[in-house]
């Protein structure tokens, strides 16, 4: 093996980091192999075979120049694999002075009201400023550590530019009991979620059910619908009912519907990627719905630049109910529409 380094990585325990990009070439004997099994083995004294397969995923692994998304592909002799390494992350989140909108708190749990823009727990460019902070600043010590020390207290999670009611464990009890009722989806009656969504067009029947497994997009960051005899097809279900029809008899252009979605499964972007692919995506979504952004051309000039003028998908988390992890009363917690979307909705009710 020969290794090139265009900089220097720092070691810190078994993890490279330091951002730098280093070069392997791949020799004789490893014809044949597996790209992510070879890089674990080549690297395995500074990254775990899972921080590798994560790099890989990421697109930061390449051959002869070339990045790849996935590890299965079989190396050739002579071929140079590039890794680029991420620049070092911080040891763990720190505490912040964010506003949080608490719904309820115990000694067991605290329920927030999350607003559109705010990241959940800390990631890839985002290792400050999310909720995750403001709970350490919030709460202290007093989070539940089972999910990490990068998701102390968290269950469950909402897309950083949706709004609505999140629940987050303080003790360990709470989270190992919400975590089962949040993977259970509600099956056996402990859990109940409902989403607002605000989208294009009006559903032919007043309810309905979209049964569809979703996998990865070709960026990976997507998610799609996919065959479910596809290796990352997860099975997927979203029950929908009509609240509110807009724009009836002045075109599809100009027709929308305000939708109550509750979830049977908890799959990523689930509920705009199901209404987008029945024909009725989130207004405002910016993944799954720029199909229909020309339709706001058709709208009086008011609601129109309101529309246009929408920085996220019209989606909001308003209800979650569950089981109390202590004492098994049943909670229920419901968040009105944020004022953005109140307005967005308010416009379509001018049609």
């Amino acid at each position: 093996m020969s290794a090139h380094s265009e900089q220097a990585p720092e070691l810190i325990g078994d993890e490279l980091t330091g951002g730098g990009k280093t070069v392997l070439e791949v020799e004789p004997e490893a014809a044949g192999q597996r790209l992510d099994q070879w890089l674990a083995g080549k690297l395995g004294a500074t990254l775990s075979r899972n921080r590798v397969q994560g790099l890989i995923r990421q697109g930061a692994v390449g051959i002869d120049g070339k990045p790849l998304g996935e590890g299965k592909r079989k190396l050739v002799p002579g071929e140079r694999v590039s890794i680029v390494l991420p620049d070092a992350e911080p040891a763990a989140p720190q505490g912040e002075a964010l506003a949080l909108d608490i719904l309820y708190e115990d000694g067991d749990l605290i329920v927030v009201n999350k607003p559109a823009g705010l990241v959940v727990h800390p990631g890839a460019g985002n290792w400050s400023g999310t909720l995750v902070n403001a709970l350490i600043h919030h709460c202290g010590e007093n989070l539940s550590r089972l999910g990490g020390v990068w998701r102390p207290g968290i269950v469950h999670r909402i897309d950083k530019q949706t709004s609505g009611v999140l629940v987050a464990a303080k003790t360990d009890l709470a989270y190992t009991a919400l975590s089962e009722a949040f993977a259970d989806h509600g099956r056996t009656g402990d859990l109940a979620r409902a989403y607002a969504a605000l989208v294009w067009g009006i559903p032919p029947r007043g309810r309905g059910t979209v049964d569809a497994p979703l996998g990865r997009a070709a960026d990976r960051v997507r998610r799609a619908v996919v065959p479910e005899t596809r290796e990352d097809a997860r099975h997927a279900v979203t029950h929908f009912s009509v609240e509110e029809r807009f724009g009836q008899g002045q075109g599809d252009g100009a027709q929308a519907s305000l939708i109550e979605c509750r979830l049977e499964t908890g799959r990523t972007h689930q509920i705009r990627v199901h209404m987008a692919h029945i024909g009725h995506p989130v207004i405002g979504d910016p993944d799954y719905g720029r199909a229909f952004a020309s339709k706001a051309n058709r709208l009086p000039p008011l609601l129109r630049e309101k529309v246009r003028a929408f920085p996220r998908q019209a989606l909001h988390a308003r209800l979650l109910e569950f089981r109390h992890p202590n004492t098994h009363i049943t909670m229920r917690f419901e968040a009105p529409l944020p004022p953005d979307m109140e307005e967005l909705v308010e416009g379509f009710r001018s049609l």
